[in-house]
């Protein structure tokens, strides 16, 4: 069976690195808000060419903390509106939502599953505040013309960098293209930690500084509190197995890059539409997303043929139960990309032969 993603091969490549520093942890005695958490978040503003950097306990943390930071500089209040791709993962919208702001979903671009940024303009209300944009799959969603609009209208971009570290726009590292970013260091992510981790990027200080005291209960002093704050804390050991994973970031994303390239190039099935790699490192291929119109017999065929696949996402946002609220948006572009899309195996660690055999599967796929 050729793995989705096979995370103790991944892992075994650093194993070494990964116990040496495991030990100098445990054996330190110091285990939250020490130097391992530090040095990471300085190795983050290096990779990343500047800003500010916190690290915070997961992904949707650090979208939350934004949010919620803002709120408490006054630049956001209960009731504004974000502007948010309706394809994306809930976690984008949980962050809105659980700072009682109000997610406006809009239509991704089919060419590049990202949100089409050419229908933020009409969605734009006295009430808009934000808009989030989700560098999806790993590629960049960007342009100038999104930078002048939200200029324009007074707008905080804010993106949703979980998919896509490493990817750059124009030379600039997405997490430091908007206002702020959040990023996630879940285990399966392209620079994943081997427990859950996340972290904020912005170069205003000023929102890093009430981020950092927001994710230690509130608490920039010990025992005094000047927020309404949450728990959400880096502990040290993923900060330390983070550290030796960074260094290899880049390495991977090439390695990645390449498959993708292969896979391109040489999946030549008519009943597959190959997804749209951008220009210049834009994709950094945290997934290779395939369509069909008929997805779920593609995936059993490829799964009866050992190459394990997953979907990417099998029920969009406003059809979930918790989302009933939204349940009346017309979004029929991300229906259709929920009801088409496959994830193919790709990771920095597949073989060469790996890599063929999935090409040569795909190739003589026939729907009967």
């Amino acid at each position: 069976m050729i793995k989705f993603l096979d995370l103790q091969k991944i892992n075994a490549q650093y194993a070494e690195e990964l116990k040496k520093v495991a030990v100098e942890v445990i054996d330190s005695g110091w285990y939250l808000l020490g130097e391992q958490v530090k040095q990471f978040e300085n190795n983050l503003i290096s990779f990343q060419d500047g800003g500010n950097a916190v690290a915070v306990a997961n992904g949707l943390d650090a979208l939350r903390l934004i949010f919620k930071a803002y709120i408490e500089l006054g630049l956001m209040q209960e009731g504004d509106e974000v502007i948010v791709p309706a394809n994306t993962y809930i976690a984008s919208v949980l962050a809105i939502t659980d700072n009682k702001l109000v997610p406006i979903l809009v239509e991704p671009d089919l060419n590049t599953y990202n949100l089409d940024l050419n229908l933020i303009e009409s969605k734009i209300t006295i009430r808009t505040k934000a808009i989030m944009v989700v560098h999806l799959y790993g590629r960049v969603c960007w342009s100038k013309e999104l930078e002048t609009l939200a200029a324009k209208n007074n707008l905080k971009i804010i993106e949703d960098n979980a998919q896509a570290i490493g990817a750059r726009w124009e030379g600039i590292r997405t997490g430091n293209l908007g206002d702020a970013a959040g990023f996630s260091f879940y285990p399966g992510k392209n620079l994943g930690a081997l427990g859950d981790s996340g972290a904020v990027t912005t170069n205003n200080l000023e929102l890093a500084k009430v981020v950092r005291t927001l994710a230690n209960y509130g608490s920039a002093q010990k025992y005094i509190n000047k927020f309404q704050g949450l728990n959400s804390r880096m502990d040290e050991i993923q900060a330390a197995f983070l550290n030796v994973k960074l260094r290899y970031l880049d390495h991977e994303s090439i390695r990645r890059q390449e498959i993708a390239t292969y896979y391109l190039e040489n999946i030549n099935n008519s009943k597959i539409v190959l997804p749209n790699p951008g220009e210049n490192n834009e994709h950094v291929w945290h997934l290779f997303v395939v369509r069909t119109l008929n997805r779920d017999v593609l995936q059993e065929y490829l799964e009866e043929n050992g190459i394990q696949t997953l979907i990417h996402y099998p029920i969009p946002l406003h059809k979930q139960e918790c989302y009933s609220s939204l349940a009346d948006n017309y979004l029929p572009i991300t229906e259709k990309i929920h009801q088409e899309v496959l994830s193919l195996p790709i990771s920095p660690v597949m073989s060469a032969e790996e890599v063929k055999r999935v090409v040569d599967v795909i190739n003589k796929y026939l729907v009967i």
